[in-house]
């Protein structure tokens, strides 16, 4: 297996895939084979006649045959209709059915399924009800009551009735029995107590990825797979199954190209063509993915030897894991994880390779998943979060009422986000999934993650001893079934960090820019009626101590002491990025090196100056280039997206050599300002709109020294040689620092004054793994992330954000060093009002 994954998987060396279940991964062969039948190949659109289309056609006919093969059936029992992918083959079959619709003379059709359902197969109750036809959820428990069976008299109804389930849970893993779908077609089972003839939906798409499916044995109805989670490649192609006995039941309306046997254009006339899958099939299919299913056919067969080989694989990695996982405790006895599944992991034939859980702190409080997939992304594990595209199985698993779902929208949480915990409680959970590229060092590294980031030194110690040591003393069961090679493997038990480097400085720049005296005085004292400045303790005022902006987004801080304050922020502050070939934006998390990259801004040249180790220093002009001669593209930042412009050829070389891949520099244009309104959903002035440059989230990033050394104490526990306070600084890429002489007291303000500027604060900064990035060396270190994580109680907010509107357009407003920062604390928040020499500004 080590040698599978070495000869045929080398771009994913050094990282832990583990998200299978969403979509696999293909091997390097599969793509060799494919582009080599294409160089060898010439392929035409299917529809025509010439030799070319023949070709295709022919092909597309042998790989429907190939699929029909692999799923243990033949073309006389079932037909293969190509998709866009599982969710169209849904979508396809709710609106094909031949529902008997509310109020007709016979009994009315009712579409049933499973709540352990995957979105789509719920979201076909939308069609089934614009057709008067009602939908009824159906709980696992409740499909094997005997309240719904039916006397045999009433079995003779011939209404036509649709149930849906999973062969596995997407969430959970679990496998559903096949047997159902012959007890559900004969009456044996019923969802509900209802007279008619039932037909069944097997759901296959999570569990063919990794187990084999007879469909001479078990022969549901419809089959709806998507081929990616099989192949890796190609996306965007799926196919539904359909047995031949309902074929001529199903009704279409709409007719596209290729379907169609003859037509009028002027007249209502249209007779289908004789094949269902050319009548169902609308349009051109995707001729090229299909091709490349046979590739991917060929390769699986020669890489595995079948998907009953692996089933038996990742399933020995999954009950490895589960066994492991199950059994970490801390020292109070309390367990690590949650594990959200209904099985044992005991048995290959009633259970998938997912394992789904939350992670825990030693009071059995939810780590939020947003948290834990931050930490895994560090340790360069990639996992899944959320609920999956599967609310039904997360309610159950979780205990979330449909209440608590509605709630929760009202909080902000929508499917996909990283809201994680609402009133302590979590929204989702973790989940990780094997594939047959999986290893065993795989489950190993996964295991090591859990026991670094949950134990202190000495605990780990006992956890290894405890349970860990499995780890190295247990390979896992090899009964002769597995891939060739598989018990070569020899577990490793070391966990790397790179040493941290202090090579570059930051630079330092002060602007004499000062507005109009009288001006700046007039505001100020405008400010002074409103704003409540707050003092702790021995009333030590709070100054601004370093000013940052980054020109360059993810690239090097520019410190000045003083700096103009512009419409979007600090001027200049994250006015270009760099993106790849693709016009995507690259940062740290991606490519670490663009810390290296020191830009700085002369505002007497009007260019700024960008210089990296062992490079050329090059220059950009501050004046905007909107001319005929620009490149004008559309680009995204944290799914915004922005109108930029190209910065040229010269720029574009420089990045690509120092990074080592193509890439280009680009800047936002200056007519932005409107497309760029963006509405604030934080604070109190959410309904306002800011203008933004290619920041994530707000104009401004505020840190507290104090917050800083606090979080400095928990660092240093946790490693051997602690980080100085400027490298810390640093490493959390703030526009303004300030010296408050409480940490974290930044959380409690509701808005800020600094000399002639007004801030509002609009909530904290969720940080992630960016943090652990040596700004000076481009080398990661993990602990500041999960020192972070402990000392903020599983949260890791650090610092937060700000915007400003420019009190008056007339004048620069200017930001400085040393400036006094008067905040006003949010409502029920006690305020100590300062003595009278101390209600001083300072410009």
């Amino acid at each position: 297996l080590q040698k599978i994954e070495s000869n045929h998987f080398i771009f994913i060396l050094g990282i832990t895939y583990l998200d299978h279940a969403g979509a696999t991964l293909f091997p390097d062969s599969l793509l060799k084979a494919f582009t080599e039948d294409l160089r060898n190949n010439i392929y035409g659109n299917p529809h025509s006649q010439n030799i070319s289309s023949k070709l295709t056609y022919d092909t597309i006919e042998h790989v429907r045959y190939r699929i029909l093969r692999h799923f243990g059936t033949t073309s006389e029992d079932y037909t293969v209709i190509f998709t866009s992918g599982c969710t169209a083959a849904l979508k396809l079959v709710a609106e094909a059915f031949p529902w008997m619709p509310e109020g007709s003379k016979q009994p009315s059709s009712r579409f049933c399924y499973l709540t352990d359902s995957h979105t789509s197969v719920v979201g076909m109750r939308g069609i089934t009800a614009s057709m008067d036809v009602l939908s009824v959820p159906v709980k696992p428990k409740e499909l094997l009551s005997e309240k719904n069976w039916l006397p045999a008299e009433e079995q003779n109804c011939t209404t036509p009735h649709l149930f849906s389930y999973p062969a596995q849970s997407n969430f959970s893993g679990t496998k559903y029995p096949l047997s159902w779908i012959q007890d559900i077609k004969s009456g044996k089972l019923c969802p509900i107590k209802m007279p008619g003839k039932w037909f069944v939906l097997l759901d296959a798409a999570s569990y063919v990825s990794c187990s084999p499916l007879d469909l001479g044995v078990h022969q549901a109805d419809f089959i709806p797979i998507s081929f990616y989670k099989i192949f890796g490649f190609p996306t965007g192609l799926g196919a539904l199954l359909v047995n031949n006995r309902i074929a001529p039941l199903l009704r279409k309306t709409y007719f596209g190209g290729g379907t169609a046997a003859a037509y009028l254009a002027g007249a209502d006339f249209y007779f289908p063509k004789k094949s269902m899958a050319e009548r169902f099939e609308d349009g051109t299919v995707s001729f090229l993915d299909i091709i490349a299913l046979k590739h991917g056919f060929d390769v699986l067969e020669k890489l595995t030897g079948g998907m009953e080989k692996i089933k038996q694989h990742t399933f020995a990695l999954a009950q490895y894991t589960y066994n492991v996982l199950s059994t970490l405790k801390y020292a109070n006895g309390a367990p690590v994880v949650r594990i959200y599944s209904d099985t044992d992991f005991s048995n290959p034939d009633v259970q998938g390779p997912i394992i789904n859980f939350n992670v825990l702190d030693e009071n059995g409080e939810v780590i939020g998943f947003s948290q834990v997939e931050k930490m895994a992304s560090l340790h360069k594990i990639h996992v899944r979060t959320g609920c999956f595209c599967n609310t039904g199985a997360c309610q159950m698993h979780l205990g979330i009422s449909d209440e608590d779902i509605q709630r929760n929208l009202q909080s902000g949480h929508v499917c996909g986000d990283d809201i994680d915990i609402i009133d302590g409680r979590p929204t989702g959970s973790v989940r990780i999934s094997f594939g047959y590229m999986s290893s065993f060092e795989d489950a190993q590294t996964f295991l090591k993650f859990i026991v670094a980031t949950r134990f202190s030194k000495s605990d780990t110690e006992i956890s290894f001893q405890s349970s860990v040591t499995k780890l190295t003393t247990e390979p896992v069961p090899d009964d002769g079934t597995y891939f060739k090679n598989a018990d070569k493997l020899s577990p490793r038990m070391h966990i790397l960090d790179r040493e941290l480097g202090n090579n570059s400085s930051v630079t330092v720049k002060t602007v004499d820019w000062q507005p109009a005296e009288s001006e700046s005085e007039s505001i100020r004292a405008t400010i002074s009626e409103t704003a409540v400045p707050t003092y702790r303790g021995d009333g030590n005022p709070i100054t601004v101590t370093n000013i940052f902006l980054y020109p360059i987004k993810s690239c090097s801080a520019f410190e000045v002491t003083e700096w103009p304050v512009g419409n979007q922020g600090l001027l200049y502050d994250r006015n270009w990025m760099v993106v790849n070939q693709n016009g995507v934006c690259l940062t740290q998390k991606q490519e670490p090196r663009l810390c290296l990259v020191n830009p700085s801004i002369d505002l007497k040249q009007k260019i700024m100056v960008i210089r990296a180790e062992g490079m050329d220093t090059i220059s950009v002009s501050l004046e905007e280039n909107t001319g005929k001669e620009a490149v004008i593209c559309e680009s995204k930042v944290c799914s915004h997206r922005v109108k930029t412009y190209d910065c040229g050829e010269k720029t574009a070389g420089w990045f690509s050599v120092f990074l080592g891949r193509p890439c280009r520099l680009i800047r936002q244009c200056p007519d932005e300002k409107n497309s760029m309104q963006r509405k604030n959903t934080k604070g109190p002035t959410c309904a306002t709109s800011i203008s933004l440059s290619l920041v994530n989230e707000a104009q401004y990033l505020l840190i507290n020294v104090a917050s800083i050394l606090q979080l400095k104490e928990h660092i240093s526990a946790r490693l051997e040689e602690p980080l100085e306070i400027e490298e810390l600084i640093r490493r959390f890429r703030a526009n303004i620092v300030i010296s408050a002489p409480e940490s974290f007291e930044e959380e409690e303000w509701a808005e800020i004054s600094i000399g002639a500027l007004r801030f509002q604060v609009v909530g904290p900064c969720s940080r992630c793994q960016i943090i652990c990035i040596d700004q000076q060396s481009g080398e990661r270190n993990k602990e500041v992330l999960q020192s972070l994580s402990a000392a903020r109680g599983r949260k890791t907010n650090f610092g937060v954000y700000l915007m400003n509107q420019p009190l008056c357009p007339s004048f620069p407003d200017t930001l400085s060093v040393g400036s006094q920062v008067l905040p006003v604390l949010k409502e029920n928040t006690e305020i100590q009002r300062p003595t009278s020499s101390e209600e001083k500004y300072s410009g």
